[in-house]
């Protein structure tokens, strides 16, 4: 072990939070409807421990350590709330199969066990690694209060008058990456295209304009949008683009033409592809398709927060370098789409924690079976304990 390791060591044995303790509570704090009880819990955490934290309009906890003015800030970030339905906490040590092979172990089961207060409370043992009087580096704590609906307080936090984040120089987010260090995610935008046609009766459809009819077009046009010649290229890290169809409705009687119909299309973006770009590329893509008679129009659902889009950062930079080193797992994109999405556009960002997705018995975080490996969330503890203080120290 690296003297520097031994360091970090040492102070996770001295310091008196314990991310396994924290976490138990947490997983037992329901946040899947009401984020407030969770987010006492999180509060009173910090205050004992000589930290005062502050609730924001929107709900964000933050609270810093190390000098106003110094001249590294590094942000770490995550979230309090779940997904539906609340799943109980459990602890047993039954084990789980993972990456074809039964590994023993502690395990805390129940919702928000891996996504995300795991990371959660790995972050906050880093968090408190930080002496403030010999630190040299300012670490801001950020956590938001709705990143599984709207990522209203994420999407503040770095556009406010006043933001806590924006002069950040590297962002850790907390999500189960299964101890990998994540450089990259697809972006996420969902929109309907509405078509419109004229009613008549289905003896005489010559009569009439067929609004579900032109699916076909529509179809044939998704299938072959990113083969056009301003598709956004192969990424190296996140691979192609994907488009969807995934809702349809139209009709509203058996025996009539349609004169309306939707379609629901679901686009996993990657950079530099930004929303308004896949609008309007989709749009001009659709026009050219859809017979002359039909009526179109492409609408973005809608939602309060910009949609979260691509985002990748250089795996050279020096907090992937740092991570990955003290944790030892993989450089990698992210399979989900996250609040990095915001942050990253003003800083160096990657997605890091205890837990997985999926293994290899199925889906683990938003799935009944969620659980998290107790000595995963420790060993992130120590390895962003480890990058912190390289950081600011």
């Amino acid at each position: 072990m690296s003297e520097d390791r031994a360091r970090t060591t040492n102070r996770a044995v001295d310091d008196a939070f314990d991310p396994v303790a924290f976490l138990e509570t947490a997983v037992q704090h329901a946040s899947h409807e009401d984020v407030g009880p969770m987010r006492t819990f999180l509060c009173e955490t910090l205050e004992e421990r000589g930290v005062t934290p502050r609730v924001d309009e929107h709900g964000n906890v933050i609270a810093t350590r190390g000098p106003a003015d110094a001249d590294t800030h590094l942000v770490l970030n995550t979230h309090i709330d779940t997904v539906s339905p609340h799943v109980p906490f459990e602890r047993d040590a039954t084990g789980v199969e993972g990456r074809g092979e039964t590994e023993t172990g502690d395990v805390i089961r129940g919702r928000g066990s891996c996504d995300a207060k795991g990371p959660l409370a790995a972050l906050l043992s880093a968090f408190f690694a930080v002496d403030p009087a010999s630190a040299t580096g300012r670490v801001t704590l950020a956590i938001t209060p709705d990143e599984e609906v709207l990522s209203i307080g994420a999407y503040e936090l770095v556009t406010g008058v006043e933001s806590p984040t924006r002069d950040a120089d590297a962002v850790i987010v907390g999500e189960p990456t299964n101890l990998d260090v994540c450089t990259a995610a697809k972006g996420r935008f969902q929109g309907t295209i509405h078509l419109t046609g004229a009613n008549a009766h289905a003896a005489e459809p010559e009569t009439g304009v067929n609004a579900v009819a032109a699916l076909e077009s529509v179809l044939a046009a998704i299938r072959t949008f990113d083969d056009r010649d301003d598709a956004p290229p192969t990424h190296p890290q996140l691979g192609e683009a994907t488009l969807t169809p995934t809702v349809v409705e139209g009709g509203a009687a058996t025996n009539q033409v349609p004169a309306d119909c939707a379609l629901t299309v679901d686009r996993r973006s990657v950079p530099p592809e930004a929303a308004d770009e896949f609008h309007a590329a989709l749009t001009e893509q659709l026009r050219t398709a859809v017979p002359d008679d039909v009526g179109l129009e492409f609408r973005f659902t809608d939602r309060p927060t910009p949609f979260l889009e691509a985002w990748d950062t250089d795996p050279n930079e020096r907090i992937v370098e740092v991570l990955a080193s003290a944790s030892g797992g993989d450089v990698r994109p992210f399979a989900a789409a996250t609040e990095a999405s915001y942050f990253a556009a003003d800083a160096p960002t990657v997605v890091f924690g205890p837990g997985v997705l999926a293994d290899d018995e199925g889906a683990v975080a938003h799935a009944p079976r969620e659980y998290v490996r107790i000595d995963a969330v420790r060993e992130a503890a120590r390895a962003l304990e480890e990058t912190v203080l390289t950081i600011v120290e």
